[in-house]
Parts: structure tokens; sequence; C-alpha cells
């Protein structure tokens, strides 16, 4: 195991189109790092180029204390887990997962204990004589999983190896994976698109846009601490609402509404306001209140996702399956739930609700207009 360093990495292809663009990343030793983002945004390049499977541009990545730049894949220390699961067909299990202890001319007696002990943690057993075609979508994968952990290497790497299974067995693999990861304690980096699964699996995740990383944290911090509208909106399922907005010291603008937050944010006119689905709730008499006209809803059983609009802008509200819903309501939300963004950029704005003075009641927005003129 060893921590491992990425130092302003780059990829330039030809014509100086830059796939990853000075990426910096610290991952301590044992970490589980997820590098989530939309297609195109450098994540399964900037593995590869850990992995040695791409050349690094500019900057050094290091494993411990050796700079890799230059060394060649086989000879990094890694174990890598692919997509498509990458199982020589015309051997067995055992085969598969003895493969490349071989190659390393390891004793045959020190392999036997290795893929037994993998076999075990893996439950895969029973398959140890079988061939891949004879296994099913999720048994190749542990197959994949367990050809790593024969090696022990120092860092593990996986490209979005749940992709090609059904949605009720990448929930399963999820845990397996966690699980597995936490037993072994070995670093790992891993790329998805996917960001329930980046959420459920990360220490701390990398959201990458353009190649460029938006934002490192914690996936709890990433989700109500959004750096930006972009890292915002990808994560969180439903995303977060994000509307069109204008702040007249401590008074909010949203459409037809005017709700008093209890303090001025640090920027003033034209923003961009973020809210969770489930941060909305019915309004009670005397709170304030957001417009809201349904346009149709996703019954989830535990809860009802309420898509509509808010003046003229889309919305989502997560509600309780017993809300008594209209076609048009009045729906209210905590000053210290909002999200501030700038309007142009859409960088996160910093600010802190007074909680003792935020006075949730609903004003006439041309006269708070006038006022503040």
């Amino acid at each position: 195991m060893a921590s491992i360093g990425i130092r302003d990495v780059s990829k330039i292809y030809n014509g100086g189109v830059k796939a990853v663009n000075s990426v910096s990343i610290d991952i301590e030793d044992g970490e589980f790092i997820v590098l989530v983002g939309p297609s195109g945004c450098g994540k399964s390049t900037l593995l590869r180029m850990v992995a040695g499977l791409e050349e690094i541009s500019e900057g050094k990545v290091t494993i411990g204390e050796r700079t890799i730049n230059d060394v060649d894949p086989a000879d990094r220390d890694i174990a890598m887990v692919f997509q498509n699961y990458a199982l020589y067909p015309h051997m067995t299990v055992y085969d598969n997962l003895a493969y490349g202890l071989r190659n390393r001319k390891t004793p045959k007696s020190e392999i036997d204990a290795r893929v037994a002990e993998a076999a075990r943690m893996l439950e895969i057993e029973p398959y140890l004589q079988r061939k891949p075609r004879a296994l099913s979508g999720g048994q190749r994968q542990r197959v994949a999983m367990g050809r790593a952990i024969v090696r022990k290497p120092s860092a593990f790497l996986f490209d979005e190896p749940l992709s090609n299974l059904d949605a009720k067995l990448r929930v399963s693999m999820r845990g397996e994976i966690k699980r597995l990861q936490r037993r072994v304690g070995t670093t790992s980096i891993y790329v998805t698109h996917d960001q329930l699964e980046a959420m459920t699996l990360a220490d701390r995740l990398v959201v990458l846009n353009g190649g460029e990383i938006e934002q490192i944290g914690r996936p709890l911090e990433v989700y109500h601490r959004p750096a930006s509208t972009f890292v915002a909106s990808f994560i969180g399922s439903p995303a977060m609402n994000l509307v069109k907005a204008e702040l007249h010291g401590s008074r909010l603008a949203i459409g037809p509404a005017l709700l008093d937050i209890g303090r001025s944010v640090p920027v003033q006119g034209a923003v961009t306001v973020g809210f969770r689905a489930e941060d909305l709730r019915p309004a009670a008499g005397g709170s304030a209140a957001l417009p809201f006209r349904v346009d149709y809803i996703e019954e989830l059983g535990s809860q009802r996702l309420v898509h509509g609009l808010v003046g003229d802008q889309p919305a989502t509200a997560a509600l309780s399956p017993e809300t008594a819903l209209s076609e048009e309501m009045d729906l209210s939300i905590a000053p210290s739930r909002l999200h501030f963004f700038d309007a142009e950029g859409g960088k996160r704005i910093a600010w802190t609700p007074d909680m003792a003075t935020a006075a949730p009641a609903v004003a006439d927005r041309a006269e708070v207009e006038g006022a503040t003129r």
C-alpha cells in the first residue's frame, strides 16, 4: 500500500487539445478516491495516466516516494479492474487468477494460497474450475477483482467496473467493492459517471468537468456545499434546483415571490440560488412561500417527486406521499437551506444565515424594490 500524488498533470493531444488540464490530487495511503463527472470530462484519461496506459504530457505522478512517469505499467505495482472484465476466455477462473503471479515466477504454493484467499473473500470458490463463459456478469466481475487482489499491489485502479451490470446487481456489487476495499486497505482510485455510485463508495470525491477539478471533498460535504452550479447540478438525485434570482439587501426575489432571508449576502443583484428538492415543504400560514405550479409527479413509494415551475423556472420538490397536492400550491424553504452562486461564473458565494433574525415572511416585491433603489 502507498499514497499517490498527482501533481499538475495534463494530457495534451495532437492539435493542443487538453483532455486533462493541470490536475493535482493527494491521495492518502488506504484512501478510496472516486473520480466522477460526465462523459468526456477526463476521468478515465487521468486514471490511464496513473496506470501508464496513457503518456503524461505535463506534471508528474508518484506512488509512495517514487515518480512513475517513465515506469512501465507492469512495474508500477498497481492492479487495474476494467469495465469489460478483461478475462482470458480459454482459461479457468483459477488460471485467470493465477496468471499474473505465474508471470512473476511466484512459487506455486504461494499462488495456491493467494488464489484460495481471494476466492474465499469473493465467494467464488465453487467456480474455480469454470471458464468465464459459464459465469454470470457479477461472477465475472468478482473474478476480475480477484485477479487484482492476488497481486497485493500498492494501489487498485477501477475503470467503471460496474457499468455492464444490471441495476440490481450494481447495487450489491457496490457494497461488495466497498467492503473489500476496507478489508484489504489498499489505496484505490475509482472512475464512474454515476453520481450515486460515487457517493456510495468514496472516502472523497473528485468532481471533474472539462478536464479540470471542480471540487474535492467528502461525499456529504460536496452534496451539502457544492462549489459551483456544475457540482450542484451533477451531484444529487434529483439534482439541486437552480433558479435565477435577485438580492435586495436581505430580501431574495425568486419569480413573483420575495423572501426575507434574515441577513444580507455579500453579493447583491442577480444571482443563481440553489435548493435541494427535499428541503422544500408545503407552506404553512404566515411562512415564506414560493408559488409552485405542478407539472407532473413521480411516485417513488417512500416519497413523491413533484416537478413544476417556480414562476417560469423549473423546480422539483421531494414530498411525502401523504402530502395533499393541487395544481397550484405554495412551498416554503428555510433560509439556511439556500445556496447562492455567482450569476455569471457559477461559483459558490460564501454566506452564513443569521438563524436568530431570519424572518420567514412574504413581502410585496414592488414595495421592497422601491425602498432599495
